[in-house]
């Protein structure tokens, strides 16, 4: 007999723009016999029912009250900016629902740690939507320093830029992107690609003991394209970490506002005793663009493709947001049906939050700072 599927419920839908849109709908529906997507709900009746419409949904919640209320919904997907993250949560997990909540889980560390005790405290499943770690490159990544490709781990080093909207000194859309230059919002090029690299780099090298940081707004304007507007920018657009891993692995990590010139917009180094391996991608969103690997081994002197076996891809949607998106909620699914703990949970989602935190302080202090 086929199990029932899991009822989802979205907060946060813009067809067409929105991550949810071009994401979570597409994910859900590659699982469909797993998941059912049951409604959604956004700040108005009216945009629900022209979301719903639009993506062919078949409910339009008045609001979340209403679709807490709902007993079809198993699971509620927090796919809004930032700042509401945490009053959502505090609903969901309060009315007894499992939480999928997009990263950064909180604005600052203070939140993250009380939504990851109020579920524990009540027993729902909360996954967070780091899911960098779940792309088919960092699972073969992982793989090969697993195998031996690069003997044992020397160091690791990474370069990426934090695409157009972050730190570029230009926003597309003052509505849709100016929170993302005040601070004080927690969605910054520091928390939001330079927290979904840390996981993946968590996800390879294991906890980061200590780091030493620079943080630096180079650009303390931005200009709005749609309004003309000059606006005040807080956020950093120069991200400087150096640190070491518990396990002993030093690693160096510096973010630049902006899209790059030339389309290749990460570098990500890891140097071996046996061999080296360089990620690469079109900019540091690494949880949303497509890696590719390259390495060389023993006495090879030039760097060769590594190509990710297909058994890795194979099956999931083919782009890599929902395809990423839709690795987690299967994980998600498992942990819910069979009590395993395989997803992203808010308690990584934390861990992240102290690194970013300890990034803060260190930066502020000029000191070394553990997480």
């Amino acid at each position: 007999m086929a199990e029932e599927r899991i009822g989802v419920g979205i907060v946060g839908l813009q067809p067409g723009r929105s991550w949810a849109a071009r994401a979570h709908i597409p994910a859900l529906r590659a699982l469909s016999e797993t998941f059912e997507i049951v409604g959604v709900a956004n700040t108005h009746k009216a945009s629900a029912e022209a979301a719903a419409r639009e993506t062919g949904l078949s409910r339009a919640f008045t609001d979340v009250a209403e679709l807490l209320a709902a007993p079809e919904i198993d699971i509620v997907t927090v796919a809004v900016k930032v700042p509401p993250h945490f009053e959502i949560v505090k609903a969901a997990t309060e009315a007894g629902k499992h939480v999928y909540c997009e990263w950064p889980l909180g604005r600052n560390l203070a939140e993250a740690e009380e939504m990851a005790a109020l579920a524990r405290s009540r027993g729902v499943l909360a996954v967070v939507g780091t899911q960098a770690p779940f792309a088919p490159e960092i699972a073969y990544l992982r793989q090969l320093i697993a195998d031996g490709f690069v003997g044992k781990v020397l160091s690791t080093t990474l370069v990426g830029r934090g695409g157009a909207a972050l730190g570029g000194g230009t926003i597309p859309d003052e509505r849709t992107y100016g929170y993302l230059l005040d601070r004080a919002n927690g969605a910054t090029m520091l928390t939001i690609p330079v927290g979904h690299t840390l996981a993946a780099l968590r996800s390879v090298f294991g906890d980061i003991a200590e780091v030493s940081a620079v943080l630096a707004t180079r650009r303390p304007t931005a200009h709005a394209a749609d309004s003309g507007e000059v606006l005040p920018v807080t956020a950093p657009d120069q991200v400087l970490v150096s640190g070491v891993f518990a396990s002993g692995v030093p690693v160096s990590i510096h973010y630049r506002g902006g899209s790059s010139r030339d389309g290749q917009g990460l570098l990500w180094e890891i140097h071996g005793t046996e061999g080296d391996i360089r990620i690469s991608g079109s900019s540091g969103h690494t949880q949303m663009v497509r890696l590719s690997l390259s390495g060389a081994h023993g006495d090879e002197k030039t760097f060769r493709p590594l190509e990710v076996p297909a058994s890795y891809p194979s099956g999931w949607p083919e782009g890599t947001e929902p395809g990423n998106v839709a690795r987690v909620y299967a994980a998600m699914a498992r942990d819910l049906r069979e009590g395993t703990r395989t997803a992203p949970s808010f308690e990584d989602a934390v861990a992240v939050h102290r690194v970013i935190t300890a990034i803060e302080r260190s930066a502020e202090s000029g000191k070394r700072t553990a997480p």
